[in-house]
């Protein structure tokens, strides 16, 4: 049973992707990937996760373009996965990606500014602690 439902996500997902990428000619919709399928326990809702690379309002512009074509995509979905009943598609921002480059840019600067602090301590004359007498 979780085999045909993993099977079935992926199905979609490749669906979806390639009506995005082929025949959704809103203009609202920018740059933007595909980034998971999840179907519900009964198969009804297929929640559809998209990745848009832009800023915030391009990230709004983009779902409002996507969901005002989720009519056609639920049904093109609908001819392909060839089901007694069509899971009724819901789009989301899925922010994971940009949280992830975001994440990583701070551990980069965080270790940027660690090893300007080390090169400070590992200057002569700062007073590191040694002195004579």
């Amino acid at each position: 049973m979780a085999y045909r439902k993993e099977k079935l996500e992926e199905l979609i997902k490749r669906v979806v992707s390639e009506l995005i990428l082929k025949e959704i000619k809103d203009p609202r919709i920018g740059f933007m990937t595909v980034t998971g399928v999840t179907l519900s326990r009964d198969y009804s809702v297929a929640e559809i996760g998209i990745s848009v690379l832009g800023s915030p309002v391009e990230e709004k512009k983009t779902l409002a373009g996507i969901k005002s074509a989720t009519g056609y995509i639920q049904h093109r979905v609908g001819k392909a996965v060839r089901m007694r009943t069509t899971p009724r598609i819901e789009f989301y921002l899925d922010t994971s990606v940009s949280d992830g480059v975001r994440m990583v840019s701070l551990l980069n600067d965080l270790e940027s500014q660690r090893s300007d602090n080390d090169h400070e301590e590992d200057e002569p004359g700062t007073g590191n602690g040694d002195t004579e007498q």
